[in-house]
């Protein structure tokens, strides 16, 4: 399977990165997914036409916590990594994919404007979570 690169320009994050630990070779590896969209205008004048491309891209080790900690939906980044086939069999048909994983990830947004957007999901955590305390419990 032949690696290439591949380049995703000024994207912003389509949801919060999803962020697991998995089994390694060397023990528990942190890995984290995110959908990053980028917006590209094609033609001129009146014509001009967008189109919005959206990659799933997989993060690994230190790049994949410092992702959790500091992005979020909205989030604006610039990322350079690798795509390979994805192929699988299934039920005797060969499934078609895919699979990105991100080697470089540039942070766009300031630290006051990613500060605020955390802060801001933040609080909605909390007020889901108290709401769903407040809901009454099924007694069985």
């Amino acid at each position: 399977m032949a690696n290439v690169l591949v380049i995703q320009r000024n994207a912003h994050l389509a949801d919060a990165v999803r962020f697991e630990f998995v089994n390694g070779r060397d023990g528990q590896v942190a890995k984290a997914t995110l959908t990053a969209i980028s917006n590209v205008r094609w033609g001129s004048g009146d014509a001009r036409e967008g189109e919005a491309t959206a990659i799933l891209w997989t993060l690994w080790g230190k790049q994949a916590e410092f992702a959790n900690t500091y992005l979020g939906k909205g989030s604006h980044v610039n990322i350079v990594g690798r795509v390979r086939n994805n192929n699988y069999e299934k039920d005797g048909e060969t499934v078609y994919g895919l699979a990105f994983t991100c080697e470089e990830i540039d942070y766009l947004d300031t630290k006051a404007r990613a500060a605020e957007r955390r802060s801001r999901h933040q609080f909605v955590d909390e007020m889901n979570a108290a709401e769903a305390r407040m809901q009454p419990k099924a007694h069985s």
